[in-house]
């Protein structure tokens, strides 16, 4: 059975959860182990390691999960405890999807996108994986997109020698042509980190979130992702338009938010993903 860190075994015994009697492991995580705990009181827990964690991760990624339990939204597992290399979560018990779970899902996001704030950002600096996501409170989301999404990532990859000299040019002057080419969008609550793999489901097959990047951003880059990696199915975009309206020709700026994505993936792991960066590069040259 994997080693249990001392402060979620204490946790359990002091809330009446008993020991842990086995754990199995979960595909999928690329960047953390996890597993499904059973104790001896035969409830089960959800568990995130990574002894090789940035110490503020993990109770990040709890923050992010808290805040974005809105009414109305998709399930979100209830965190627990956190600490410099583990979380402890809800067991969602994820289910088979339910038949309208795309209508559902659709409309539980745009009603999360409708919590607005007045700034772009975060209350603190948080991960998209295991990259770090700076936050700083800013008014103007044209100024926050290109200086700490595209910028930020653009250098990290740069200073890697992942990304040109050129290239880095070249991504300054897309951030530098914002306000031409993304219309003017509140600073929405959204998950941040959005593909199919985030996107999963609780116990009776209802919509459910993992793994935020959460801030208050724009939310057709929220959308924007969800085509990344293969797109979510027609009637979850119809669904989500029947609760927030979106601009005229919005899918025609998914690649200009991507390539935040794209630069992350290139920065995670490495020069396989440099093609769809330049694609993207030189289709707004």
């Amino acid at each position: 059975m994997t080693l249990i860190p001392e402060r979620v075994q204490a946790w359990l015994d002091k809330n009446g959860h008993g020991t842990v009697v086995s754990s199995r492991p979960v595909s999928g995580g690329c960047i953390s182990n996890v597993k499904i705990l059973t104790t001896s009181t035969k409830e089960t827990f959800f568990l995130k390691t990574n002894p090789h964690a940035p110490p503020d991760m993990f109770p990040r990624e709890a923050e992010g999960l808290d805040t974005l339990q809105v009414e109305g939204g998709p399930t979100l597992p209830r965190t627990y405890l956190s600490g410099p290399n583990f979380l402890l979560l809800e067991d969602l018990n994820p289910a088979q999807r339910g038949v309208d779970y795309w209508v559902a899902f659709g409309h539980q996001l745009a009603t999360m996108h409708m919590h607005t704030n007045l700034q772009f950002g975060f209350h603190h600096d948080n991960y998209i994986g295991s990259s770090p996501q700076p936050n700083l409170w800013m008014e103007d989301g044209y100024r926050f997109f290109a200086e700490q999404r595209l910028g930020f990532q653009s250098q990290m990859a740069r200073e890697r020698g992942l990304l040109s000299a050129v290239d880095v040019k070249k991504v300054e002057r897309i951030a530098h042509r914002l306000e031409e080419l993304i219309p003017v969008q509140d600073a929405s609550l959204i998950h941040g980190d959005l593909w199919s793999g985030n996107a999963i489901t609780d116990a009776q097959g209802a919509p459910a979130l993992i793994d935020p990047a959460a801030h208050y951003g724009w939310p057709e880059t929220e959308l924007a992702m969800t085509t990344l990696f293969g797109s979510f199915p027609a009637e979850f975009y119809r669904a989500y338009e029947e609760v927030r309206p979106l601009e005229t020709g919005y899918r025609s700026r998914f690649p200009i938010y991507n390539l935040y994505h794209l630069l992350n993936h290139l920065n995670l792991f490495g020069g396989g993903y440099l093609g769809q960066v330049c694609s993207i590069l030189r289709r707004f040259e």
